[in-house]
């Protein structure tokens, strides 16, 4: 734990409600949506606390470090729709160290065999289900019944909830099981079976209903993302890095946030949130402290723990999780020869000899870590697809790296040496936001947090997975602070806002739940 000190509770309870808040702001949870809330409330004069329960900062998208080089403990990369993560990445001076990743593309591991993953692809839903690399995937049988969708009864009205039951009424087993669930446990952690439509293929439901065929609304949503991004200038990858690794966003909002005096905190778990008078008491297991503004960036489970009552019975719930392993392998110079299969590999359902659900080549994917390597080779094995335990539970860090190891050489094809270091992290995750009813119960919390003043819920836990949704959330929960709880004309962190938002009556903002308009992300 840091050595600030927290307002010591007797002292704290005596005065409870009456005295002046000690700080603007109190973040709770220093990943990418706290840090993005205190580097934006700070950089306006906001007095600002972050408390992390960890001893690390940056959440998923914290760094480590293996055999001296710098790596991320989690994300590695951001989707580049909406633009807000290249955004902020500008804003903290890395705008010229925005890379693509490698174009070769990743690879998909069958039974004995391992083939390009096909490129006409949603969600490993093909365009084209008689394209050569699909027929490759699925085989002639496979590929004929995928093909079955253009045949089939037209879907005149696209209204499908789950993706699972979807692909497999339209194009059967096997492109469900070889295509779809390996990108499915790869990016979202979970049974395609469960995967919301809506959520993770946004606009799939009404180009079916203009296509009248799954394979021919996946081609129409292809089109229209690319003419977007045409538009847009934004041509090109589908995601993007950052050179040194992801972490250094995390890295650089905390350098920021410091330098405009925010205070952060590791190694102080917050045990509970209560209103008062003046703001919002967090009780934490080094004391309580004080805020006219309250900002809860946990992951679900802890939220709801942490707000309690606050939020109310029906906010509540406590729905099993997901947990994730990753085991990064650094293995010595010559070990693999080229990119044998692209950037990585996703591992389909009845590939059963090999345990990972995925695998990435990490130096064979970013050049600049190929080039920090020195020759080296990195590689990245996920382990847990939300369906099941991960195959590393229950071993020690030894075992977990001989395990990877062992998958490493399946998924390659050749012989290995030992690596020359590894490292294992493990991401325990809430239910995944991305199923059905996830939306539902993101909405709800929001709602339940929106009944009172002051009070932000930002993160995963309501924007869903990932950079390019957690970031212009957060941002925008931190620009309602600023505009709507504490906007008061002639204080130095309103100068910018417009006359009309700075002088915006208490009663006019007072829990009323403001749309972000931030789309689809």
């Amino acid at each position: 734990m840091t050595d600030d000190l927290a307002q010591p509770s007797s002292a704290a309870d005596a005065s409870a409600g009456r005295s002046a808040p000690t700080h603007d702001a109190i973040v709770l949870g220093a990943g990418v949506a706290g840090l993005t809330v205190a580097h934006d409330l700070a950089g306006r004069g906001y007095r600002v606390l972050v408390l992390e329960a960890s001893e690390r900062l940056g959440g998923v998208a914290s760094g480590i470090e293996v055999d001296g080089l710098a790596l991320d403990a989690g994300a590695e990369s951001f989707a580049t729709r909406g633009g807000a993560v290249a955004e902020l990445a500008a804003e903290l001076g890395l705008a010229d160290d925005i890379v693509d990743p490698n174009p070769a593309g990743a690879w998909l591991q069958l039974p004995g065999r391992a083939v390009p993953l096909p490129k006409q692809t949603l969600l490993g839903i093909p365009a084209v289900p008689l394209a050569r690399d699909v027929i490759d995937a699925l085989g002639w049988g496979g590929a004929l019944r995928a093909y079955g969708d253009r045949l089939m009864p037209v879907l005149k009205i696209g209204k499908d909830e789950a993706l699972g039951p979807l692909v497999r009424r339209r194009m059967g087993q096997k492109a469900l099981d070889r295509l779809v669930a390996p990108l499915a446990g790869g990016v979202y952690s979970t049974d395609p079976d469960l995967l919301d439509v809506a959520v993770v293929a946004p606009g799939l439901n009404n180009a079916i209903t203009r296509a009248g065929s799954l394979s021919g609304a996946v081609a129409l949503v292809l089109e229209e993302r690319a003419g977007a991004a045409k538009q847009v200038g934004r041509p090109g990858s589908a995601v993007q890095g950052i050179r040194g690794g992801i972490h250094r966003i995390t890295a650089a909002l905390a350098e920021r946030a410091r330098e405009h005096r925010a205070e952060l905190r590791t190694g102080v778990r917050a045990v509970s949130a209560a209103k008062t008078a003046t703001g919002w008491r967090v009780q934490t297991d080094a004391g309580s402290f004080d805020a006219s503004s309250l900002v809860v960036a946990l992951p679900e489970r802890e939220a709801r723990r942490v707000l309690g009552d606050a939020i109310g019975p029906a906010a509540r719930a406590d729905e099993p999780g997901v947990t994730v392993e990753l085991v990064t392998l650094v293995l010595p110079a010559g070990a693999v020869s080229g990119d044998p299969r692209g950037t990585g590999v996703l591992v389909a359902a009845d590939a059963t000899g090999v345990r990972a659900k995925a695998m990435t080549h990490s130096s064979a994917k970013w050049s600049w870590l190929r080039e920090a390597a020195a020759g080296r080779e990195v590689v990245r094995l996920s382990y847990g697809s939300g369906i099941a335990a991960p195959a590393t539970e229950g071993l020690d860090d030894a075992a977990a790296a001989a395990l990877a190891l062992e998958d490493a050489k399946a998924i390659l094809g050749i012989d290995l040496p030992q690596p020359l270091a590894s490292a294992r992290v493990r991401w325990e995750q809430g239910q995944p936001s991305s199923i059905v009813g996830a939306k539902r119960r993101q909405q709800a919390l929001r709602d339940a947090a929106a009944e009172h003043e002051n009070l932000e819920v930002v993160g995963a836990a309501v924007a869903g997975t990932g950079l390019a949704q957690v970031v212009p959330d957060a941002r925008e929960a931190a620009l309602r602070i600023r505009r709507e709880r504490f906007a008061i004309a002639g204080t130095p962190w309103t100068e910018d806002l417009d006359d009309e938002a700075a002088a915006t009556e208490p009663e006019d903002a007072s829990g009323t739940p403001v749309t972000d308009g931030r789309g689809e992300a």
